[in-house]
């Protein structure tokens, strides 16, 4: 018995100093902080993936369009996007036409962190989405010059 002890306090002394040490060798963090370096570094896109196939939506009308996308842009997963996108939608959807509905839409097919990044100029889009007009708009709303403090709309 008087071995025991010991050979536990030992293992548990061991145990303790490893989770607590700070000159302990630890594993690499597999949950990065987003917009991190070693996050960016980590989550380059490469150029060969293709975008998303949408869903097709045949008859759909204006009315039903706008209200699916101002949905789809509140409940994205990330309150980052969420709020972002939301509070974008709730300005830009009413003034939008057809074509700008539609490349909304293939917008919100694209990830999260993607959109989130594009918007926010940390990482550049693909050439997809180099020249696009909704783009730009977005990343001005994403700069918010107005200094404006957003909520996430009432639906």
């Amino acid at each position: 018995m008087s071995v025991v002890i010991p050979v536990i306090s030992q293992c548990r002394r061991a145990l303790l100093q490893r989770l607590f040490s700070t000159s302990a060798r630890r594993a690499a963090d597999p949950w990065l902080l987003p917009n991190t370096p070693e996050h960016l570094a980590s989550t380059e896109t490469p150029k060969d993936i293709p975008p998303p196939k949408p869903l097709p939506r045949p008859g759909e009308s204006l009315e039903t369009m706008r209200a699916r996308l101002t949905y789809q842009a509140r409940k994205r997963g990330t309150l980052e996007s969420d709020l972002l996108l939301s509070t974008f939608a709730k300005e830009e959807l009413s003034k939008m036409n057809k074509p700008e509905l539609e490349e909304f839409d293939k917008l919100m097919d694209e990830p999260d962190w993607d959109i989130y990044y594009w918007a926010t100029d940390k990482r550049i889009p693909p050439e997809r989405w180099t020249n696009s007009e909704l783009l730009e708009k977005l990343r001005k709303h994403a700069r918010n010059e107005g200094k404006a403090v957003r909520r996430m709309p009432d639906l």
